[in-house]
């Protein structure tokens, strides 16, 4: 059984001029889990976000944390709130350890805790013997655990996490995510925001997909694959860049197919017969794999390329 609601987002309408940014948004996120919110570009994710942290003012609409309010909550309320932004902006000028101790001064916890917790930290951030290194001794991905680690210094109970490991290699994502993973076992709250849909699968207990400030679909990762895409995914592409099947054989053999580009794209419970049509044609290469969260994040979003961000 979840526990109840920790962030709760009712209705949510912010406006710039005459264009609608977030249109009645509304998910909740139980304590110690973890909700991840994904979107084309412009979708409405990072107003959202600024509205959580107090940043943006809504038109509409309100956010609780714990019961209460956001906007009643002041200082002291945003203090159980850490945050990880899409940008590493870690002050240059200072070392590894420096860093974590200007922000635990910023929320005015004693030096004995700093202390405590910045070592604490930099171990659970693999981080350790870098503490009196500069910032510019560190890797992107090394750079990136400490503004995770920064973010955690006042030890928040809500941690909103802004495509966490964009640009990072896969030995630096699968260490961020087992940490995600403690720290939602440790019952912090989490909630992450990301491009890519695997780390949503990974570490989600539910999903939102908003898209032109409308949640369009949410559910367990699972749950969200089972309702929009029947059973598995072949693609198949011809090796000189022509049509595939340009009889539409296949359209008989299917429960659904979208062709994209130079390749196209069948759905089914069991697309086994479909395979052994083509397999052993030496014009084609094909790609059988499980339906994913990025087939329903694209058959609900579309494939149109999105250039702004709200």
């Amino acid at each position: 059984m979840l526990n109840p609601a920790f962030l709760e987002l009712k209705h949510l309408h912010k406006q710039y001029g005459n264009r609608e940014v977030l249109r009645g948004v509304d998910f909740s996120i139980p304590a110690g889990s973890c909700y991840a919110l994904v979107g084309p570009n412009g979708a409405g994710k990072s107003t959202t976000v600024r509205a959580i942290q107090g940043l943006t003012p809504l038109d509409g609409g309100e956010i609780r944390m714990d019961g209460q309010a956001l906007s009643t909550l002041g200082a002291a309320g945003r203090a159980r709130i850490g945050v990880v932004p899409q940008m590493d902006n870690l002050d240059p000028d200072f070392t590894v350890e420096e860093n974590l101790w200007t922000y635990g001064r910023y929320f005015r916890l004693p030096k004995t805790r700093i202390c405590q917790r910045s070592a604490e930290l930099l171990d659970f951030m693999a981080l350790s013997g870098y503490a009196r290194q500069p910032i510019s001794a560190l890797s992107g991905g090394m750079q990136r655990r400490l503004t995770i680690a920064r973010a955690l210094i006042n030890a928040p109970q809500l941690l909103l996490l802004d495509e966490p490991t964009t640009g990072l290699d896969p030995q630096a994502r699968h260490l961020i995510w087992q940490r995600l993973r403690d720290l939602r076992r440790q019952g912090t709250t989490l909630l992450l925001t990301t491009h890519y849909m695997d780390e949503a699968e990974r570490l989600a207990d539910q999903v939102g997909i908003i898209d032109q400030g409308h949640i369009l679909a949410q559910d367990t990762p699972r749950g969200l694959i089972e309702s929009h895409i029947p059973g598995e995914v072949l693609e198949l592409r011809r090796l000189d860049g022509s049509t595939p099947d340009p009889e539409n054989w296949h359209q008989q053999q299917v429960a659904l197919s979208e062709r994209v580009g130079d390749t196209l794209i069948c759905y089914g419970q069991n697309l086994q017969q479909v395979l052994a049509h083509f397999v052993h044609n030496p014009d084609y290469r094909w790609l059988q794999r499980p339906a994913s969260l990025e087939d329903v994040f694209l058959r609900l979003t579309g494939r149109n390329l999105r250039e702004d961000e709200h």
